[in-house]
């Protein structure tokens, strides 16, 4: 017996409707990103592009915008359950707030393993910017853009998708 999901605000990105054996709903939404800038950084235009190429890769986006408290965006994270976390920043300083928030999103157990992904210009180093991706990714972010290589973002964002497709609907309201 087929059923339709309890309202996620996100209807339009329903796929799939089915009951478990238990009568729960399972459906597979898009892909959902959340999207955000880091605390320091106030700019906007990287935001809208990255939030038109997620739309046009197929995803629901999410997107905090700039410069949120480093709690908004852990509490966005835990209340929407994103398949993806993508943090930009252009002003030089994401690595600093970066390496500080994806610390206090892993220690949400329900976060510790949703993909997070950061990108951009993450340091003031000049050359030495190349040091920051090893320290990001040790913090805890699965990978890190520091040029903002769109093609090897999309490329990963690709594997996610089909990854999430391959898993199958996801429980809703169990």
């Amino acid at each position: 017996m087929s059923t339709v999901a309890p309202s996620t605000g996100i209807e339009n990105d329903l796929a799939v409707h089915a009951d478990d054996s238990h009568g729960r709903a399972l459906a597979r939404t898009s892909f959902h990103v959340l999207l955000s800038g880091v605390a320091s950084d106030s700019h906007t235009w990287n935001l809208v592009y990255l939030d038109k190429l997620l739309q046009e890769a197929g995803c629901s986006v999410t997107n905090v915008g700039p410069c949120p408290p480093d709690g908004l965006l852990v509490d966005e994270c835990a209340s929407t359950h994103p398949d993806l976390i993508v943090l930009s920043s252009v002003n030089g300083h994401g690595a600093i707030d970066g390496m500080r928030v994806i610390r206090r999103i892993r220690r949400v157990p329900e976060l510790a393993r949703t993909p997070a992904v950061i990108g951009g210009k993450l340091g003031t180093l000049g050359a030495e910017n190349g040091t920051l991706a090893p320290r990001l990714l040790a913090a805890g972010f699965d990978r890190v853009f520091p040029d903002g290589s769109v093609h090897g973002f999309l490329g990963y964002l690709g594997e996610l998708q089909t990854k999430a497709d391959a898993d199958g609907p996801r429980l809703v309201g169990a």
